[in-house]
């Protein structure tokens, strides 16, 4: 029988999730053309990235990016030591905690 994961548990796994979304938005920050794109793409604007980038719902759409750009996942993943298949199950948990 599968025992339910604790409280602290689920804090802690939305801590990592949280963890990885802003070093994948701190990336994109890093170089201007790739924050742009993610901007354009996503219809988010500098003033509203500046005043929910600790949101579930900016991060989880953070990461929404970064899964779909394959290779910008794998140099993100690469640069940050960042598993890339940690992603998706973070992006989940956002997307969760956003209601989404």
């Amino acid at each position: 029988m599968r025992r339910a994961k604790s409280t602290s548990n689920t804090t802690q796994d939305l801590e990592e999730a949280q963890s990885i979304a802003l070093m994948a938005l701190a990336f994109l920050a890093e170089d201007a053309s790739r924050l742009s794109r993610f901007l354009a793409l996503t219809g988010i604007g500098p003033e509203e990235l500046r005043a929910g980038a600790d949101t579930p719902q900016t991060l989880a759409a953070v990461l929404d990016h970064m899964m779909g750009d394959e290779s910008l996942l794998l140099v993100f993943s690469a640069s940050k030591a960042v598993p890339a298949e940690s992603v998706a199950p973070a992006r989940a948990l956002l997307a969760k905690a956003a209601g989404a």
